[in-house]
Formats: structure tokens, C-alpha cells, sequence
């Protein structure tokens, strides 16, 4: 398989303090990628920073992350906004803050796109209202025609799933996707990301507390906590034979039902 995206002792900083320190791990065409740990670990620092988006306060201040030979953090911000859609997809936490409110979402989404490609106004309403129905949206058209505030959170969040994989990037980065859904969505979410993977060879890096999700859908997985990778292997041999006493932690912290 092709190696698509690799992070080769990756340290992060925010205003001279230590968010990530030393993580590589690589990634491969197809590949789904699991990071799991507590809030505050450093998960969405880690995969924001592939895409230029740590903020004026956050930079890589040790180790590259490399794309088809492009080292990420050194490429200009115009060379990111090449890359940034079409190569590198990314799926907010919170979708709803990810929209201007004062645009109908179909406008925003129909933007994106012809950022990236030519595409006429009904080859591109076509081919979205047919990702919002696997979505599980029965009324795309309203959906194209409403305002971001209009929709609840669990509706913007899958509206911000699709915005991200209009453009069938090579590599999409999600960052706790199936937070806000409820568990039929969440399903539905599952099995759309796996068809984009099956389908186009999609990698993706899949940032999630949900163990669960991690299991059914990763190949592999990475342990972080307080920015360092404490364990990094195959999904189902770390979940069932973790080594580290974190990961071994996190394992025991899910709430198990009892008849």
C-alpha cells in the first residue's frame, strides 16, 4: 500500500509549551488509523497540525510531517490551501462552528467545491443531495437551503461530514465525527466512511473516545496521553493485550452493562 502521510517524531508546542512530544507513526493508502485518550491528550493537536491549523499560538517545533514527499509545517499557506480539501480532508468536532451563519449551507458547500474543480450548480447538487441521503437525510434540498443555526447540533455535524467528503480527499482526518449523533447516525456515519475507504482508497485518521467505533473501524490504533504515543499497533492485538498500564486503564474505564 502507498504511504501517504508520515509523522516522523512530531513535537508541538503552544506559546513554548509542550502539547505533543515526540509521535511518529505513518499511514497508509486505505489505512484507518485510531487515536484514543482522555481529553487533553493532544489528539486534535495532532491531527491539526497536517493542515495548518494550530492557530497563531501552536506550531511543530520538532520533526516533519510528510505527504507525498511535501514536508507539511515548511509548505507556504497558499501550497496548504491547494492541498487542504481535495488531498487532506478534515472533519471538525463541532461542525455548526465550522459554517458562517449568515449563509445557506448549500452556498458554503458549493463554494468549497468550485474552490477545488470545475463543477456546473446541478452536477454539484446531485452529487450532494446523494451523499446527504446516505447521511441520513431524507430532505437535502432543505437542507442546501437552510441556514447553519437552523439545524440542530447533530444535523451540522453530519452536514460537516459531508462538506469533508464532497471533495473525496486522500486522506481524511476526523476528529471525534460521531460525537454529537445519536446511535442510528453514528451507524450510518460508520458505514459511510468505511464506503469512502473501500470505495477510493481513502485513508483516515479517526480521532474518537468511543472505543467501540475504534474497534469496529480502525486497523490500527495509537495511545495518547499528555501528548505522548504510549502504545501504537494493530487495533484488535492492543485492545485485547494492551501492554501499557494507560491503555489497560482506558480499556477498564468502559461502563459494561450487568443482567
Amino acid at each position: 500500500m502507498e504511504e501517504l502521510l508520515k509523522y516522523d517524531h512530531v513535537a508541538i508546542s503552544y506559546l513554548g509549551q509542550p502539547a505533543i512530544q515526540d509521535v511518529s507513526f505513518t499511514l497508509r493508502s486505505g489505512e484507518i488509523l485510531g487515536i484514543v485518550g482522555e481529553s487533553g491528550s493532544g489528539k486534535s493537536t495532532l491531527i491539526k497540525a497536517a493542515m495548518g491549523l494550530l492557530g497563531s499560538e501552536g506550531c511543530v517545533t520538532q520533526g516533519d510531517i510528510w505527504y507525498k514527499g511535501k514536508n507539511l509545517p515548511d509548505l507556504s499557506r497558499k501550497e496548504l490551501r491547494r492541498l487542504n480539501g481535495p488531498e487532506l480532508g478534515y472533519i471538525f468536532q463541532s461542525a455548526g462552528s465550522s459554517f458562517c451563519p449568515i449563509r445557506t449551507v448549500g452556498v458554503q458547500l458549493y463554494e468549497t467545491m468550485k474552490e477545488h474543480e470545475k463543477i456546473s450548480r446541478a452536477d454539484f447538487e446531485a452529487k450532494t443531495l446523494e451523499l446527504l441521503s446516505k447521511l441520513g437525510f431524507d430532505d437535502g434540498k432543505r437542507i442546501l437551503g437552510s441556514y447553519p443555526f437552523e439545524l440542530s447540533g447533530g444535523m451540522q455535524q453530519r452536514v460537516g461530514i459531508a462538506a469533508a467528503m464532497l471533495l473525496n480527499p486522500r486522506v481524511l482526518l476526523a476528529d471525534e465525527p460521531t460525537s454529537a449523533l445519536d446511535v442510528t447516525i453514528q451507524k450510518q456515519v460508520v458505514e459511510e466512511m468505511r464506503m469512502v475507504r473501500d470505495t477510493f482508497g481513502t485513508a483516515i485518521v479517526l480521532v474518537a473516545h468511543n472505543l467501540g467505533v475504534i474497534g469496529a473501524m480502525a486497523d490500527n490504533v495509537l495511545v495518547l496521553k499528555d501528548g505522548v504515543c504510549v502504545e501504537y499497533g494493530k487495533t484488535q492485538e492492543v485492545l485485547s493485550n494492551p501492554h501499557a498500564d494507560y491503555t489497560k486503564a482506558l480499556l477498564a474505564a468502559v461502563p459494561r452493562l450487568r443482567r
